[in-house]
């Protein structure tokens, strides 16, 4: 399933995309829960609070979504405002993940994950504006997979990791790379606001059972500049996970953003670095388009 989180006169309300011009709000399906006798989160975020149990509400809303009668309740695409999928309970990142963009950047292939983390206040969504604070002149774009959690864990064995994951989503890791050259590490460079917009979709782990084959682009302005897929990463998906989870615990709604390929801004000749009004997009097959304005303060 796609999931979304749409605005509604009563506040945000979890959704799914029907085929290819049409979204469900389910509480708006109100006659066929209760026929089904399902009790369904009023939203995305709700999804993810302790004790809820992400995969079995997951069934549930397919079994309504898969109703012969559920035409009726699906509202074409231009009726709906879609909002933040979510607020992330953390924001994990992980550096240099595509041995391509290490060497881009002049440094070796790491022999384990470089993990830093974003604040969370840098979350945003899709079609929102990414924010160019005024003491930074190379705000650069990263493409990226992101991994949303479903489960709580900590010490995960690689091979049962993806049993803890809720899906996938797009995630555009944005970097002001005069901070992180000043600064000497990476939080206040990747960490101000708008620096992370995700979506559109949580795409559940059902409908992309192999994270790993997914093409990746990211264009500016309509230029393709990153080109690649989910394949070269150094570091799988369950490999991540089990490496993180070795000492943080993973909770519900934690994102672990995987790291981005080559091509990024400062790696071009000459360098492109995001400036005001541009559009930077993060695509990937199966997830969706990530779409977001840039804006000057």
């Amino acid at each position: 399933m796609k999931l979304l989180s749409v605005t509604t006169t009563n506040g945000p309300r979890l959704a799914a995309k029907v085929g290819s011009n049409g979204i469900l709000i389910f509480s708006e399906a109100e006659s066929l829960l209760q026929q089904k006798k399902f009790v369904l989160p009023l939203t995305l975020q709700e999804l993810f609070i302790p004790g809820q149990d992400f995969d079995y509400i997951a069934t549930q809303m397919l079994s309504v979504l898969n109703e012969p009668e559920i035409g009726a309740y699906v509202k074409p695409d231009e009726q709906v405002s879609p909002t933040q999928l979510f607020q992330p309970r953390n924001i994990l990142c992980v550096g240099l993940n595509y041995k391509d963009h290490a060497e881009e950047s002049n440094i070796p292939p790491p022999s384990q994950p470089v993990f830093f983390a974003k604040w969370i206040n840098a979350a945003s969504a899709n079609g929102q504006p990414i924010i160019l604070p005024p003491d930074t002149n190379e705000v650069d774009y990263e493409a990226e997979l992101a991994v949303v959690i479903g489960r709580q864990c900590r010490n995960v064995a690689a091979h049962d990791a993806i049993n803890y994951v809720a899906g996938y989503t797009c995630m555009n890791d944005v970097s002001a790379r005069d901070f992180q050259r000043s600064d000497g590490q990476w939080v206040r460079a990747k960490s101000q606001d708008t620096f992370a917009p995700f979506g559109p979709y949580l795409v559940t782990k059902d409908e992309l059972p192999d994270p790993q084959v997914l093409p990746i682009r990211c264009s500016v302005n309509g230029r393709i500049l990153q080109n690649s897929n989910t394949s070269k990463m150094i570091f799988g998906v369950p490999e991540l996970i089990a490496f993180i989870s070795r000492g943080v615990t993973l909770y519900p709604g934690d994102i672990i953003s995987t790291g981005t390929p080559h091509g990024v801004g400062f790696a071009q000749n000459p360098p492109i670095f995001l400036r005001d009004g541009d559009e930077v997009v993060v695509e990937i097959d199966g997830i969706g388009r990530l779409s977001n304005p840039v804006k000057a303060l």
